[in-house]
């Protein structure tokens, strides 16, 4: 009496295009040929389109690397959290939108950290405030959603809470670096030795930056916190080029210019078909003629990430049905990391640059940028669709949700102070270890063998 029914996930998603029986007898290799193509694709729009466009929007408004990880990289690599919710308050009308938003807050957390550290050869150097930051903010709007939906009802004036504190996490980005001078200058003593070690990472890596020869500079302001941005070199705010922005002067190669390597060319011949596909939708920012063009490229690659992560999501979705896993497991581990590959993408592609700050704020950010997506649809259907009451939620498994947020964010902060603030391949790991912890723990409580929360699927 006391097991509760769940949904099955594939009831989200439109059927596929074999019968269970065909999947069984060999079709599930063809769901899994899809699902690395998709791997592959998302890898190429964030790294020929997505991250570009982000680095001149950045140039353009004078950001710091952790303001643009926690800001614009956040939310075009969370498009599809934002697009689940939307299907989850208006489509569905089930509680996809926030199962798959927090459900998967642990994995974005500790589960990225670990790719970020194991999979980059460059040690990246961390600055404390903005991982403070951002730490801070995301605890904040998480127990914010917590207490909203402790009651399994949202009101017009919760979901307009969380909006408010969005706004005043953006308006906190905006005097950024006003805000980080006077609180290193206030606590100085007891931040010193990340003083210390930024400033070593300073003299240790030279900057790399775009140079432009033709104005002054957009803001003259420099992060005396990371030694990143230097005001007398007159260099761009992104120090760091991803994508060859330091000879904007020379039109970047074309994308059909086949690798030198001989693995590098197979992949470029089994990704042509989606390389000519985002060709053709896509102006390319880094080629001169569609410089100016960076919003469009932003806003289209975001659009093609959602797409992408759609049908990732969709396939694994049936490929865990037809293997037997089940629905609470494939929650917490495939679909929670299937929605979060993009994040995973972007964040250990700056990484593997040196952009530390950058790849540990988008991290976090777009784990508060999650929280918006729920504070949008919720707040559009209280106060404008449906005013007559309440949307119901489902909030069982409330405590253990908290509680695990609560410790990952913690956890994630400790280690990475006890690692001298910096991302390596021993962070990497310690927050695999505390990945593989947390998701256990999970599940076992998800199947009920630990705590008093049995889930069984309807109609099973």
């Amino acid at each position: 009496n006391g097991t509760r029914c769940i949904l099955s996930s594939s009831s989200e998603f439109p059927e596929g295009f074999f019968t269970p029986q065909e999947r069984k007898d060999g079709g599930i290799v063809i769901y899994f040929i899809i699902i690395l193509y998709m791997f592959l694709a998302v890898s190429i729009v964030c790294d020929d389109y997505f991250l570009p466009s982000l680095e001149i929007i950045s140039e353009c408004l004078g950001l710091s690397q952790d303001v643009a990880g926690a800001t614009f990289m956040a939310a075009g690599s969370s498009a599809p959290e934002l697009v689940t919710a939307f299907l989850g308050a208006f489509v569905t009308k089930g509680d996809i939108g926030v199962s798959t938003i927090l459900g998967s807050a642990i994995y974005n957390l500790l589960g990225i950290s670990a790719a970020c550290g194991l999979f980059s050869s460059v040690v990246s150097r961390l600055s404390c405030w903005p991982l403070f930051r951002d730490c801070l903010a995301y605890t904040i709007s998480a127990a914010a959603v917590l207490a909203m939906i402790s009651d399994s009802r949202i009101y017009w004036y919760e979901s307009a809470s969380l909006l408010l504190i969005y706004g005043c996490y953006i308006l906190v980005l905006c005097f950024d670096i006003k805000i980080n001078q006077y609180l290193m200058k206030k606590f100085s003593p007891c931040c010193t030795c990340f003083t210390k070690a930024m400033e070593e990472s300073a003299e240790q890596q030279p900057l790399i930056g775009w140079r432009d020869e033709s104005g002054p500079l957009i803001r003259q302001q420099s992060r005396t916190d990371s030694g990143i941005f230097q005001d007398e070199l007159d260099y761009s705010q992104l120090s760091t080029s991803l994508h060859g922005l330091d000879e904007i002067s020379e039109d970047h190669p074309n994308v059909f210019t086949m690798p030198e390597a001989d693995m590098k060319r197979i992949l470029w011949v089994l990704s042509l078909p989606i390389i000519t596909l985002l060709y053709l939708t896509i102006p390319d920012c880094r080629r001169q003629f569609w410089r100016n063009w960076f919003m469009v490229t932003f806003l289209i690659s975001a659009a093609w990430i959602s797409a992408i992560t759609y049908v990732l999501v969709w396939m694994v979705t049936i490929a865990g049905e037809t293997l037997g896993i089940p629905e609470s497991v494939m929650g917490l581990t495939l679909l929670a990391a299937g929605t979060s590959v993009p994040d995973t993408v972007a964040s250990v592609l700056v990484a593997r640059k040196g952009n530390g700050d950058m790849a540990m704020s988008n991290i976090v950010g777009s784990n508060v940028f999650d929280m918006l997506c729920l504070g949008i649809p919720w707040f559009i259907k209280t106060a404008f669709i449906n005013t007559s009451g309440p949307i119901e939620v489902n909030s069982s498994g409330l405590t253990y949700t908290a509680i695990s947020l609560i410790c990952s964010v913690g956890f994630i902060f400790l280690a990475v102070h006890l690692n001298g603030w910096k991302i390596d391949k021993k962070l990497g790991t310690i927050c695999l270890v505390l990945y593989l912890v947390f998701t256990v723990l999970s599940i076992l409580y998800e199947l009920g063998i630990i705590g008093n929360n049995p889930t069984r699927v309807c109609g099973n």
